[in-house]
């Protein structure tokens, strides 16, 4: 799957928050060394940098585009091509906080993942993650639904994209891992201007990965059949807006 910055930026605002929300959580207070796993166009890097001045932070994604808008946009940060499913054991490094933001929902096999990111950590080293935790909201059960319709289906050769756990889940591996973590999650209540909204939201991400399985036919139909859905599932509010829900599950843990 190929990543679009400019399109992933058009809600940066919303984007970021979770991480600046994250961040005020750690408990670190003069890091030597941090790691943004996941960077994307380095948003919640930045984030860091500025908690943190006096660290070496550094932000790792394994899509060019956005590294390279990440080094454009943020010139004083460090920022390193880094396949989070098989490069975290190459760094050779040790940091004090490894932070991760919207990201590993991407990567598979997560009790292996998080062993990895832990073993990244100093002695005392805090582990901050945030993930989308949003398949019951309407557009993650649109897409599914359509991915998996009759018309669909045959179009897609593996129709799995995420491999987000839930929550206890995450709770029993983080339980094996570490003898001290908090987790927590904060539903979101975007505001969007139209349904339209709603729709470039997910094309810089949910949606992405189906729109590029597709024929630029298919994929333009596939996307006018989700948004005919999207329309029914989302009500305008009484001033023409409408709530576009985000729940995102958070845990610290500390090694």
């Amino acid at each position: 799957m190929s990543w679009d910055s400019k399109q992933y930026l058009k809600f940066q605002r919303e984007r970021t928050q979770p991480s600046i929300d994250l961040a005020d959580r750690l408990a670190a207070q003069s890091p030597a060394a941090v790691i943004d796993i996941g960077c994307g166009p380095g948003n919640s890097t930045a984030i860091l940098k500025k908690h943190y001045p006096n660290a070496a932070v550094t932000g790792a994604d394994n899509s060019e585009n956005m590294v390279a808008a990440a080094r454009e946009k943020y010139p004083d940060i460090e920022f390193i091509l880094c396949d989070a499913s098989k490069d975290l054991n190459k760094l050779n490094r040790k940091f004090d906080i490894v932070f991760s933001n919207a990201c590993i929902q991407w990567v598979p096999e997560h009790p292996k993942l998080l062993r990895e990111m832990a073993a990244l950590l100093k002695k005392g080293g805090e582990l901050a993650v945030q993930i989308p935790m949003n398949y019951d909201e309407p557009i993650h059960r649109i897409i599914q639904e359509s991915v998996k319709s009759e018309k669909w289906r045959d179009k897609f050769n593996d129709p799995r994209v995420f491999h987000t756990l839930t929550p206890e889940k995450y709770y029993d591996i983080l339980a094996e891992i570490f003898s001290d973590f908090d987790m927590w999650q904060t539903t979101y209540f975007h505001r969007m201007k139209s349904h339209s909204d709603i729709m470039e939201w997910y094309k810089g991400t949910g949606l992405r990965p189906y729109l590029e399985a597709l024929s630029e036919t298919d994929s333009a139909e596939f996307e006018r059949d989700v948004f005919a859905e999207v329309q029914k599932a989302y009500p305008k509010q009484a001033n023409g807006e409408i709530i576009f829900r985000f729940p995102r599950l958070f845990f610290k843990a500390e090694k």
